[in-house]
């Protein structure tokens, strides 16, 4: 391997899934699972590929109810070429199957830099010996094409070669075991043809949803002259059938160059049409490949990433699955963040808060896509509004998962595979998520000074959320406080107090702040308004500016409970029982999913004081010391560092990491506060989907939210960095597994400022343009660099 390659040896069954995963190609348009091409769906193999915001939903029976389910639909699948051999005189062999066949040897290749993927293999059958090459791409400059290139390479015999190669629409959602019980069949109306004598095309239509999809397919030989390959028909498919002459060392090779394009489409007339005429233009393989790697090259300058060693490896796999899902052409989309990418179909291909560890990287990279995510959450906010509207409260609500249209897709009943019992899912009790949005909203103008966006999308979402906050919050005359009643926290193990049918949680400290943090913020942005816009956003939005005082007041007197000197997770958290931790490790291998084991045995892990993942510590995650202290301050509580490190401590006692993104977030804190402990968890959440170390969840997509979480790991928690006051914030942590590392971002209008940190320097260049120059404020001075120079700076020890 090398830095910018991933290798698998060998064959392994038990494998495929993951390596499926970690190998899917895309482009933010869509993708496609890193499955061999002869391969069907099945126990090792998922041929699986995602166009981004092609929802469908479908209606089940389970446990005796009708639950209806949105799903990101797993479209036909245009990867189908098997082949088989025949040796001069003899029969034809069977068709070659990687389950069936012992291969001499078998290696897959993904190329990061050149974002291909490549498997060679070679095996012996009763013709002899052959060699076999495929190089596949899903392209980066034109994201409706993909294409296939297989090239054979008979070594001690000579005969013929019989290929197919088909585009296959009889596919359904099977790549989530636990979803086996559901309806899978998203796809109808297949229809199959041809198109001239070398493309063949497949259409079809998703069942409720009815988006119009189109794939064309041409397949060319090349090294051989050869009639046309002809169409042959089978049910949902189309198959082209082409026999090749093979002589002992001599190659020939099949190109296959597939279009796929959907009636969400803009500038096309017809799905159809348009797939058919871009798949017979396209141009060969070479040129194909050519122009993919150099947009590739174009991406890679924008997003250089410099970490040492095996942390920068998976860094660059990381953001390699970052770009594939989220790319430059999904600032043309309507679309959000799918938490486990385009790569699989667990969580449905939902769009949940993963955005919050998402948009912080893109902002100071691809700024444009980070609006046109955010924008994606601005056209659902009438939706929001309602689903408030229907819990009588004001503002907006936005859901727990969102899809197509924005209402809420958070399942109603989820399955323990532990018991086989379907339970009450009262995930979408998790409001924290419009916090989230609101986040993500200020942040991204405070990194881009997008003024335009804030006073108009930005303002309207950040003051619906404060005022869903502001009237969610109901006075205490006894405390004096506002509390939050009935929700559900990050941790999302606790949905509910022990042995109570009251569904939720009261004053989830998270929950709180972030609340107050938003309405803070919202009445920030009223005052900042020019009057004419102020008017203007009020009479839309019918907001009296008498409800005004009623948000100071909220934002200044929600509560946060407290325990034994440090902050509560919610109001009763202290009473609750503490577990055996120590037990459940001896007894099970891992106890990440603490929630199903005790649900199996009978038991409820809301009695206990244990946690999935990062729930009060996520403030610590979101929030620099100085910004904390400061909501607690306004909150009237002192914050300091004692109260926040016995609170980590406790913690980190207490949580089981069920989600991949707790060590990323424990790991964060803590380099904040015990340095000598964080490697330990960013090691953790820098291997997560590389190593699956949840036993199987990432050959159901790689989970973007931590992956992109790593990289700004890198980029702002190591760097301290902050976009505030139109400046650059630099506050650098000394991490001894990571003290090396460089990485170039997008401030402004500057497209590529460096910044590199070695031997306890820290070095930052801003390219030569007619831009202004860069106010970098550190924690003893601030300096100002022009366009065209460089600044080293010698860093305080510790």
């Amino acid at each position: 391997m090398t830095e910018w390659t991933w290798e698998y040896e060998g064959y392994h069954p038990a494998a495929e899934r993951l390596r499926e995963s970690l190998c899917t190609l895309g482009n933010g348009y869509f993708a496609t699972r890193g499955a061999v091409p002869e391969s069907r769906a099945g126990v090792v193999h998922y041929p699986g590929t995602y166009a981004a915001g092609c929802y469908n939903r479908l209606e089940s029976r389970v446990a005796g109810r009708q639950v209806v389910n949105e799903d990101l639909v797993n479209l036909p699948n245009w990867l189908p070429l098997r082949f088989r051999c025949r040796p001069v005189g003899g029969p034809w062999g069977p068709w070659f199957s990687p389950d069936t066949r012992a291969f001499l040897d078998h290696r897959h290749v993904l190329d990061l830099r050149r974002a291909t993927l490549t498997r060679t293999f070679r095996y012996r059958d009763d013709a002899g010996v052959l060699g076999v090459e495929q190089t596949r791409l899903v392209h980066m400059r034109d994201p409706h094409l993909a294409a296939l290139r297989t090239v054979f390479t008979a070594e001690d015999w000579s005969g013929e070669i019989e290929v197919e190669s088909a585009l296959d629409g009889g596919v359904i959602n099977g790549n989530v075991h636990r979803y086996r019980s559901l309806e899978h069949r998203h796809l109808t109306r297949v229809q199959t043809g041809a198109e001239g004598p070398r493309t063949v095309w497949l259409r079809c239509r998703t069942s409720a949803s009815d988006i119009a999809i189109a794939m064309a397919a041409r397949t060319v030989v090349t090294g051989l002259r050869l009639p046309p390959p002809k169409p042959q028909y089978a049910r949902h498919r189309v198959v082209h059938r082409l026999v090749l002459p093979v002589v002992a060392g001599r190659a020939v090779g099949v190109e296959k160059t597939v279009a796929l394009h959907t009636s969400r489409d803009t500038a096309i007339a017809d799905p159809l049409e348009a797939a058919v005429g871009r798949a017979s233009g396209a141009p060969d393989f070479s040129t194909l490949l050519e122009s993919h790697v150099a947009a590739w090259e174009r991406l890679w300058r924008r997003v250089e990433v410099r970490v040492p060693g095996e942390a920068g490896r998976i860094l660059r796999l990381h953001l390699f699955h970052v770009l594939q899902t989220l790319s430059p052409h999904t600032a043309d989309l309507d679309v959000g963040v799918p938490a486990r990418g385009l790569h699989g179909e667990a969580y449905r291909g939902h769009v949940f808060w993963d955005e919050l560890f998402v948009l912080p990287y893109l902002n100071l990279h691809f700024p444009e896509v980070s609006r046109a995510l955010l924008t994606y959450r601005y056209r659902r906010l009438p939706q929001a509004c309602r689903a408030a509207a229907a819990a009588g409260r004001a503002g907006a609500m936005y859901p727990w998962q969102s899809g197509s249209d924005g209402r809420e897709e958070a399942q109603e009943l989820h399955l323990n595979p532990r018991s086989g019992r379907w339970l009450p899912d009262r995930s979408r009790l998790q409001h924290h998520v419009g916090s989230a949005v609101a986040y993500n909203v200020w942040r991204y103008c405070e990194a881009t000074g997008d003024t335009e966006f804030l006073h108009t999308k930005g303002a309207e979402m950040l003051l619906q959320i404060a005022r869903f906050w502001a009237d969610t919050a109901v006075h205490d005359p006894e405390s004096g406080r506002y509390r939050i009643r009935g929700v559900v926290g990050p941790d999302e193990y606790h949905d509910g107090y022990p042995d109570s049918s009251r569904p939720g949680l009261d004053d989830n400290t998270y929950t709180n702040v972030t609340a107050a943090w938003v309405i803070a913020r919202a009445l920030d942005l009223v005052r900042r308004l020019p009057a004419w816009r102020r008017e203007e956003l009020f009479e839309h939005m019918c907001l009296d500016r008498d409800e005004l005082p009623g948000w100071e007041e909220v934002s200044r007197r929600l509560r946060v409970p407290c325990h034994q000197g440090v902050i509560s997770q919610f109001d009763g958290y202290g009473d609750l029982a503490e577990l055996d931790w120590d037990g459940y490790r001896a007894r099970y291998d891992s106890i990440r999913r603490l929630d199903r084991i005790l649900e199996a045995e009978g038991d409820s892990v809301n009695r206990y004081k244990a946690s999935k993942q990062a729930d009060v510590l996520m403030l610590g995650h979101l929030f620099p010391p100085t910004e904390l202290r400061w909501l607690f301050r306004r909150l009237g509580y002192a914050m300091d560092d004692d109260l926040w490190r016995g609170t980590v401590d406790y913690y980190l006692r207490r949580t089981s990491h069920g989600s991949i993104l707790s060590e990323l977030v424990h790991g964060w804190v803590l380099a904040r506060v015990r340095r000598a402990e964080a490697w330990q968890y960013l090691h953790e959440a820098l291997e997560s989907d590389v190593a699956d170390v949840q036993g199987g969840t990432t050959g159901e997509g790689i989970h973007l939210g931590a992956m992109a979480g790593t990289l700004d790991l890198v980029q702002r928690c190591l760097t301290g960095l902050e976009t505030r006051e139109d400046a650059l914030w630099l506050d650098p942590v000394p991490l001894p597994a990571l003290s090396e590392y460089g990485f170039s971002l997008r401030y402004r209008g500057h497209w590529g400022i460096s910044l590199r940190h070695h031997s306890g320097r820290l070095e930052l260049g801003v390219p030569d343009s007619e831009e202004s120059p860069v106010r970098v404020v550190l924690a003893d001075r601030a300096v100002t660099i022009a366009p065209g120079e460089t600044c080293t700076l010698r860093l305080p020890r510790g």
